[in-house]
């Protein structure tokens, strides 16, 4: 399976924003963000004072989908899915991205980022209502309950994102029950706990060209 192997950091400096694509890393000093808030390469310090119209929905788009981790035929495909469902394009959109089982997880605080997320999933650690799952991109719904497998209670790292997710919160829409290592949806996600600088009409604008 293809996927983006090279550095992280790049992608939130090409942004302009922290992205936290690097879990606690992106906290701390060691930010390379925060040493280097300018997009990398070797004119990435040079001011361009134009701007079209094309390249803001086309960044806003690369922002979204390097925030999910997604490679562009699987954002695409999300964004088909969200043309074809009652209501906003763009916040239905947002919503399914939210519900990918990677990005709940990261919202359960299960891991510090989306691709530990991923990884942890992939690696057989996770069970939906008891059952085995390991396709990051499952969509979870109400009532579903998230666990950890029993022999993967004691993985350091999901311990360690589990004690630090007081500081990111978790979204209403989800339930934590920490020493269970388990959560449960209980209602879809919603538009406005969304706190990232995110304006999916842009994204919209772009695919409806």
């Amino acid at each position: 399976m293809a996927r983006y192997t090279d550095a992280s950091c790049r992608q939130c400096r090409r942004e302009n924003l922290k992205l936290f694509l690097k879990g606690d890393r992106c906290y701390s000093d060691k930010c390379s963000f925060e040493r280097r808030a300018y997009a990398p390469g070797q004119h990435g310090q040079l001011k361009f004072r134009k701007v079209s119209d094309y390249a803001v929905q086309l960044r806003e788009k690369q922002k979204v989908r390097r925030i999910y981790g997604m490679l562009e035929g699987q954002f695409r495909r999300s964004f088909q899915a969200a043309e074809q469902s009652k209501g906003v394009t763009g916040e239905n959109l947002l919503m399914l991205l939210e519900r990918r089982l990677d990005s709940a997880l990261f919202r359960l605080g299960f891991a510090s980022s989306r691709a530990q997320a991923r990884q942890i999933v992939r690696h057989n650690h996770i069970l939906i209502n008891g059952k085995k799952v390991n396709i990051p991109s499952y969509m979870v719904g109400v009532g579903d309950v998230v666990s950890l497998k029993e022999k993967s209670r004691a993985n350091k790292s999901i311990v360690e994102s589990l004690e630090a997710v007081a500081r990111r919160g978790v979204p209403t829409w989800l339930e934590l029950d920490k020493d269970n290592f388990k959560g449960t949806v209980k209602a879809m996600p919603n538009r406005q706990e969304l706190t990232m600088p995110i304006q999916e009409q842009l994204i919209v604008e772009l695919y409806s060209k």
